[in-house]
């Protein structure tokens, strides 16, 4: 299992096992130390929450309060702007990758675990944008020839997906005669995932649209082929050669008259009526099918979704703040227990390596930011590319008087 940057532990298991591999004496002030560290970049990401619902209350969907000025178009589509940068940036701290347009068109191009083809009108959007954070590798046993035979299907698993698509305007709708179905013309979406395999990507899209699978077609093409021959040979065999027959003769083709009695036409009709009641059962049954495939997509998308629009950036702040947290912690606790000043090579080093060791985890550990935020917070010190925690009790010193220096106005 690849978890590349993301720290597959919550914040008090971290503190926990930071405390295990610093000295005794050292837990109860490590414990206090942790308390305001967090406290100090929780009120850090503070501004930033509030920017970030600031510059989504012009196009929130689901807003309960009114604007206090109206926002016109230009204004509208600054704040999309904004929100957007800001967004990118809480995904990136909270640990997530861009998946890659190679990424997305494959999963158009593998067939979906849950035996659902759907078709994305890409040309829809003005911006999309899939982010992704923890990737394994799964295996699902699948039923096919209809539950007779069993396969096991290796696949990629992405553990958590974030969505941000953006509308195109409503010019554009009225240029293709497009009504959009579900979503406003220029709105901005985001939606948050878990348990996404790779395969089934184009699920997550707004616009999707279920489309019959090849065998789908062929199964119902093949028996509306069989029915409806039988049909044509059991209920209108006679009266079709018998009309045949008729407008040969009328083009001058057969010389021989034919004559139609009523009870042919009574025939012919009943015929007629019988096929095209047959036609209508076999048109019901695609219908049914699609709708069978619509459920299967819903009831799929119903267990797979965390958040919407409002929601998603508030579970996605918290996130991005837990892994600031657990990356300064555990880089200032491997420079504390460290015996001299080390380069961030070699701390970024022990730090994987521990994780590998002790828990059968492979990290690619955020060394740059973590060491960014400590000597930000003066909690590290750097000479000429080599690294040094204070002690904790200066640690703490420095940590109280950021966080009084937070409420200190004039």
């Amino acid at each position: 299992m690849t978890n590349a940057r993301f720290i597959p532990f919550r914040k008090y298991d971290i503190i926990t096992l930071c405390q295990a591999y610093l000295n005794e004496e050292d837990h109860q002030s490590f414990a206090e130390f942790s308390t305001i560290l967090q406290s100090v970049i929780h009120y850090q990401y503070h501004d930033l929450l509030e920017s970030l619902k600031n510059n989504y209350a012009p196009f929130d969907p689901n807003a309960d309060t009114r604007l206090l000025n109206p926002i016109d178009d230009k204004t509208r589509k600054t704040h999309q702007a904004k929100f957007a940068q800001q967004f990118a940036t809480v995904l990136n701290a909270a640990n997530y990758e861009t998946i890659t347009n190679q990424d997305l068109q494959e999963a158009l191009n593998e067939e979906s675990l849950f035996k659902v083809r759907l078709a994305v009108e890409f040309d829809d959007f003005a911006e999309v944008v899939f982010y992704r954070r923890g990737e394994s590798q799964k295996t699902e046993t699948l039923r096919t020839w209809w539950g007779l035979r069993k396969k096991q299907v290796q696949f990629t698993n992405y553990d958590r997906v974030a969505i941000f698509i953006r509308f195109k305007d409503e010019q554009y709708f009225l240029e293709k005669g497009k009504k959009p179905m579900g979503f406003e013309p220029s709105s901005t979406i985001v939606k948050l995932f878990q348990n996404v395999p790779k395969a089934d990507l184009e699920m997550l899209f707004p616009n999707s649209e279920v489309k019959m699978r090849p065998i789908d077609k062929l199964i119902i093409g093949s028996s509306a082929l069989v029915g409806g021959t039988v049909v044509l040979v059991t209920k209108l065999g006679a009266s079709i050669l018998l009309l045949i027959a008729m407008i040969a003769f009328w083009g001058g083709w057969r010389s021989e008259e034919v004559h139609m009695s009523q009870q042919h036409f009574i025939t012919f009709a009943i015929g007629m009526g019988v096929f095209g009641s047959f036609i209508f059962k076999e048109w019901s049954k695609f219908k049914n099918r699609k709708i069978r495939f619509m459920k299967a997509l819903a009831d799929n998308l119903y267990f797979k979704n965390l958040d919407n629009n409002a929601g998603v950036f508030h579970t996605l702040v918290d996130a991005a703040e837990e892994e600031d947290v657990k990356e300064a912690l555990l880089a200032y606790t491997f420079l504390l227990k460290a015996d001299e000043a080390i380069s961030s090579a070699q701390l970024d080093q022990r730090i994987e390596a521990w994780f590998y060791s002790t828990q059968q985890c492979q990290l690619d550990f955020e060394i740059d930011d973590a060491l960014s935020k400590l000597v930000k917070l003066n909690l590290v010190e750097e000479t000429q590319g080599l690294y040094q925690a204070v002690d904790l009790k200066t640690a703490k010193q420095r940590l109280d008087a950021r966080w009084d220096g937070f409420f200190t106005f004039g």
